[in-house]
């Protein structure tokens, strides 16, 4: 607080004002985000992230800087943002969109602190050595949302017995989708259900494979994790209402507008740990020491307007385990 002085001080001390400032802002940290589909795809996970550095002392703006590099769902631009990004240069790197940005941020950068957040296992891509001792400089947080196929799929089973084949939209572009096929058919074939497969890698495409199913006579559809899909939500949500498909997805949002159930981790209090790690990294935190987290609670989420709405009925018992149900 500036008391009274003589006028001259004071004017000194107003021109020193802006220098302060712009040093201030100049040695403030920056976080790069590398994000795989879009900005407006991601808010409440950002939101999310944003709580968690503020939960370690670094608002937006005021203690850290966040700059943002989206490839807009086009896979083959992450490199060149990824190394546009440690050029920058930033102190953290967040990779946000699956597999491919995190295998980007890697390959730009051996010395800029990376944390990831992917759905399939960090150890078998050779993102990190181990879970709990990941080293180089590069951790983060496993979705394990690819490792839930045969979860979802008995639960979809159960919404819909009546359905002899399930069909399931997979992105070919996806480096999890042959581990996530070969998922599928082993849970199908426990469940005695067929499966058909129907690949979308451009949002165009959705349609063709919607297509697909029609004709095939599918009333059963399992969405695959991914990036992209996520970041075409409103768009699948509409073309099963349209064609009375019940759909599972892999996280709530989808739920949220119309989706029929969802099964996964809460991804808003996912990227809240992601947040919490650049905090610790930015307090001199060594990636190499900070084990991989992966969420230990999964929710399940039904929407009872649009289950009554394809003619289900949604058995009590799932009702009762239901973490969210929409009415």
């Amino acid at each position: 607080m500036i008391g009274r002085r003589e006028f001259i001080t004071l004017l000194g001390g107003a021109g020193a004002w802006p220098l302060a400032a712009r040093a201030e802002k100049a040695t403030m940290p920056v976080v790069g985000v590398l994000i795989g589909s879009t900005v407006e795809g991601q808010l409440a996970q950002l939101a999310g992230l944003r709580q968690g550095l503020k939960e370690s002392g670094f608002v937006e703006g005021q203690d850290v800087g966040i700059e943002y590099r989206s490839a807009e769902g086009q896979p083959d631009r992450l490199p060149a943002l990824a190394a546009e990004l440690v050029r920058r240069p930033v102190n953290v790197l967040v990779t946000i969109g699956g597999t491919v940005s995190a295998l980007a941020a890697k390959s730009a950068t051996s010395s800029v602190p990376i944390v990831f957040l992917i759905g399939a296992d960090p150890v078998e891509l050779g993102l990190v050595a181990s879970l709990n001792r990941p080293g180089g400089n590069i951790t983060g947080m496993g979705f394990l949302v690819n490792k839930l196929v045969a979860k979802r799929l008995g639960l979809l089973s159960e919404l819909v017995p009546g359905a002899a084949t399930l069909g399931m939209l997979v992105d070919p572009n996806n480096p999890n989708a042959d581990a996530d096929t070969r998922d599928a058919r082993t849970a199908a074939d426990a469940l005695g259900r067929k499966l058909l497969f129907v690949e979308a890698g451009t949002k165009s495409e959705v349609d063709t494979a919607y297509a697909t199913l029609v004709q095939q006579r599918v009333s059963a559809l399992f969405v695959a994790a991914h990036a992209n899909f996520n970041n075409w939500r409103h768009e699948l949500v509409a073309l099963a209402a349209r064609h009375a498909v019940a759909a599972s997805y892999s996280i709530r949002e989808y739920v949220a507008i119309g989706g029929l159930t969802s099964y996964g981790p809460n991804t808003t209090d996912v990227y809240r740990h992601a947040g919490v790690y650049v905090g610790r990294i930015l307090r001199g935190a060594k990636p190499a020491d900070l084990p991989v987290l992966q969420p230990t609670k999964f929710e399940l989420a039904i929407n009872l307007k649009t289950a009554n709405a394809l003619g289900l009925v949604v058995p009590n018992s799932m009702q009762l385990l239901a973490d969210e149900v929409i009415e």
